[in-house]
């Protein structure tokens, strides 16, 4: 489970943002990955070579594994969980193609795209296989938000029916069914607005409504994937933005905690528990990273600039002590 949006901000700067939700207890890290920095894939020892710097959130299984994360140029990806949808493809089922295992998508975009369009391209000259991971022990099914600096969005499904790219026009990302039927399932919900009747008549009966909201009766509330794309959805094409860029971004965390999950409401079938363990918002055009954690409301921020390695480093766990101030 995981909520993924990107929305453009009055000055014209891109937010991209995502809850990470999950049922294993995650320790994530925040990387910066240099440019030229060389990496083998998961099969046959492919070597790649980023052209591009990278920071992101991710967690080393072996190697440094990036959930989601921006480059240099302003390109911002995000992975996502697609339960009972994604089918990869083997290794031998398109030879001609460069393998990309399907954890590693994430640092291998942003290691060799600049933006959204250099993304489709080059989707057509790689082969996403099905990779097990340290953590679940398992193939976890995927798909991916991205969006550059320059407001451009899709999305990538690895279908039965292929590799599937959309176009995404309302910027939101949530986990099954597949991005398509999300959009189809809007329309379930045109009658949600910012302002309510102020009364109807039923016969000879005079009603009006009990208070403020009344406009966004029948908006769902709930935490599967299908109600929190509504929410978010509803939520982000709605806010008033700030023109000040860090009260904007304050603004995202607060619509992010519309589906933000305490630990404890979602419980797996395995008897795990299904939470938000951290909540980050990127400016793709100027490389800010802004993240704060389930125990932490502290927001953080750390700018890729901020640090020029010649090796993958570690900025430090995300998980950061609380401090709670008397006044």
């Amino acid at each position: 489970m995981c909520t993924a949006l990107s929305l453009q901000t009055k000055s014209k700067e891109t937010i991209m943002g995502r809850t990470m939700d999950f049922s294993y207890e995650l320790d994530p890290e925040l990387y910066i990955i240099p440019k030229n920095y060389e990496w083998t894939n998961f099969y046959n020892n492919y070597k790649f070579k980023n052209q591009y710097k990278i920071m992101g959130i991710g967690q080393n299984i072996g190697k440094e594994i990036l959930v989601d994360g921006v480059n240099e140029d302003g390109l911002g990806v995000m992975a996502l969980y697609f339960q009972g949808e994604a089918i990869y493809n083997n290794i031998t089922s398109s030879k001609e193609k460069i393998p990309v295992g399907s954890i590693e998508l994430v640092n291998f975009l942003l290691g060799h795209c600049c933006n959204v369009d250099e993304v489709i391209d080059i989707l057509n000259q790689i082969n996403i296989i099905g990779v097990e991971d340290s953590i679940t022990n398992s193939i976890a099914p995927l798909h991916w938000l991205v969006a550059d600096k320059n407001n451009k969005c899709i999305v990538i499904e690895p279908l039965k029916d292929g590799l599937c790219i959309f176009d995404n026009p309302i910027k939101v990302l949530a986990n099954s069914p597949r991005f398509d039927w999300h959009m189809t399932n809007l329309r379930n919900y045109m009658n949600l607005s910012l302002t309510q009747r102020e009364q109807t008549n039923l016969d000879k009966i005079v009603l009006k409504p009990f208070g403020q909201g009344g406009g966004t009766f029948g908006m769902p509330g709930d935490y599967t994937s299908p109600s929190r794309f509504v929410r978010i959805a509803f939520q982000k094409s709605n806010t008033e933005l700030p023109i000040n860029i860090e009260e904007t971004i304050i603004t995202c965390f607060n619509i992010m905690k519309t589906v933000t999950i305490p630990k404890g409401i979602v419980v797996t079938a395995k008897e795990t528990i299904d939470y938000t363990q951290y909540t980050t918002f990127i400016t793709l055009g100027t490389g800010d990273y802004y993240f704060n954690t389930y125990y932490n409301n502290q927001v953080f921020k750390v700018n890729i600039n901020s640090y020029d390695p010649t090796s993958i480093i570690s900025i430090g766990k995300i998980k950061q002590p609380l401090v709670i101030k008397d006044i």
